[in-house]
């Protein structure tokens, strides 16, 4: 099996068919994982169904007809659709390669808005009204602290920081123990814009990198209410308490990373370090908020 990560979708889109019902549409693209990954050379695979073969054994033969296409096997599957869990697992698990929910599907969320611009609205059947309607809906976030293996002492140190855009084309030649990127440029960030982050600095350094990348890494985000803190979001609703702003120049540092992100087009960056004078990571990982 190889290196290659999948992003899944299947749902109805809008369109109708002659029996006035919705057609679905499996949609799977390749995770670029690189920021020097061209877009273009991404694999992509797409197909139609009928609503009376929305079932994971249709789902599985889809996924077998997209194998057949696929320059290389994925190692799993990334979905972002609480609703379909079960079939989607199911489909994948018959499959024999894992399905996780995941935020970090950006590239398929960037082709499913380039379908609902560009090539929706030209199929027969289309419906304007049914294309506004469509939304994901996430449950409440499960809010926990990070787990005690991973979490370090008092001496833990963390900060904010920032790095020009263009500083990434070399990410591939940094010492970097854990990690994942994605293509900048097809997000519409270009090269002198900041970056944001925020590096931790641990005793712990290893643990930790290696536990994030074990989970599907969402984004950083600064809760305010009821206290100030940041949260690191993963998976499809969970949520980890990095860090408790406990005075007011660490939330003023906290709201000027969100104000950076923004700037930014939500792309910013995590990263774990032994200390501050180290020139290696035990983890780095851009991520974006969608």
């Amino acid at each position: 099996m190889g290196t290659t990560i999948w992003e899944l979708d299947f749902y109805s889109r809008p369109i109708f068919d002659d029996n006035q019902k919705k057609l679905w549409e499996v949609l799977i693209c390749e995770s670029p994982l690189e920021v020097t990954r061209s877009p273009e050379t991404l694999f992509r695979f797409s197909k139609f169904t009928t609503n009376q073969n929305v079932n994971s054994l249709w789902l599985r033969e889809a996924l077998e007809e997209a194998l057949a296409q696929a320059p290389q096997s994925p190692r799993r599957i990334r979905f972002f659709r609480r609703q379909m869990n079960n079939m989607i697992t199911k489909a994948c698990e018959e499959f024999g390669v894992p399905a996780v929910p995941s935020r970090r599907t950006y590239s398929l969320n960037q082709w499913i808005q380039e379908r609902m611009t560009d090539f929706y609205p030209s199929q027969p059947g289309y419906d304007a009204a049914a294309a506004k309607a469509s939304s994901v809906q996430y449950p409440p976030l499960n809010v926990s602290p990070l787990p005690e293996a991973v979490r370090g002492d008092k001496a833990d140190r963390w900060a904010f920081v920032s790095l020009e855009a263009g500083a990434f084309a070399e990410m591939k030649d940094w010492d970097i123990a854990f990690s994942e990127a994605f293509p900048l440029d097809f997000l519409g960030v270009t090269p002198e814009m900041r970056i944001p982050g925020l590096i931790i600095f641990s005793g712990r350094a290893m643990p930790l990198a290696g536990w994030l990348s074990g989970i599907e890494l969402g984004f950083l985000q600064l809760e305010k209410e009821p206290l100030p803190r940041m949260r690191l979001e993963t998976g499809a609703s969970d949520s980890w308490i990095l860090a408790d702003l406990k005075d007011p120049q660490t939330l003023a540092e906290a709201q000027g990373f969100e104000q950076a992100k923004q700037q930014a087009q939500n792309v910013h960056f995590l990263a774990v370090q032994d200390n501050p004078e180290s020139e290696s990571f035990a983890g780095f990982w851009l991520l974006k908020q969608e």
